[in-house]
């Protein structure tokens, strides 16, 4: 079943990656991927995420409904555990690999992950070496980008963020749910950005 439900996922990624040409602009989607066994690690916001209501999407649907499947048996990521980020965020952050480190698949061309935030939640500036896209899912959030004007997004909007560009996240009267693209930079992992170090 477990492996059912990160194949059913990988199909509806895929299917999303032709339909939305950011996606494809961003990066192809891998032709190197190679099955990883996946350890399940379960946090709070993947309780969170999968009883969410609020997570309202049209054509989007399909792929969100296969990253909610696949969320009991995904090892959720604690990047930022140990930092002075604080327990509050921690609680209702949540972050799963579909393919790279921790996933269900490997690929040195593309990571691909699931962010999902609950409403009135703010993601502090961090910055990391990989190049990154975010497209939302479901729901809504407001981008925020070093230099740049802030961006409300919904289903299909897209957000880039550069190598090293600080950038942040807040939810407001509504969740959200994006699916996360990394190109090159795979072995550092985010940081949270010094006080100073964004507008």
């Amino acid at each position: 079943m477990t492996r059912e439900a990160f194949d059913r996922l990988l199909a509806e990624a895929r299917a999303a990656h032709a339909a939305y040409p950011a996606l494809a602009a961003f990066a192809p989607f891998p032709d190197d991927l190679t099955p990883l066994e996946v350890t399940p690690h379960n946090i709070k916001p993947s309780t969170l995420m999968q009883a969410d209501s609020g997570l309202t999407t049209t054509n989007l649907a399909p792929l969100r409904d296969a990253f909610i499947a696949a969320a009991p048996h995904a090892h959720w990521r604690e990047t930022y555990k140990g930092t002075d980020i604080g327990q509050y965020f921690l609680d209702r952050f949540g972050c799963y690999c579909l393919i790279g480190k921790g996933g269900a698949f490997d690929s040195r061309q593309m990571w691909s992950y699931v962010v999902y935030m609950p409403a009135g939640l703010h993601y502090r500036w961090h910055h990391h070496t990989a190049e990154e896209l975010y497209m939302v899912i479901a729901g809504e959030a407001e981008f925020l980008r070093e230099g740049e004007v802030p961006e409300f997004l919904r289903e299909g909007g897209c957000s880039f963020h550069a190598s090293n560009q600080p950038h942040a996240m807040q939810t407001h009267d509504h969740p959200v749910m994006a699916l996360v693209l990394w190109r090159g930079g795979f072995q550092t992992a985010p940081v949270l950005t010094p006080p100073g170090g964004a507008e």
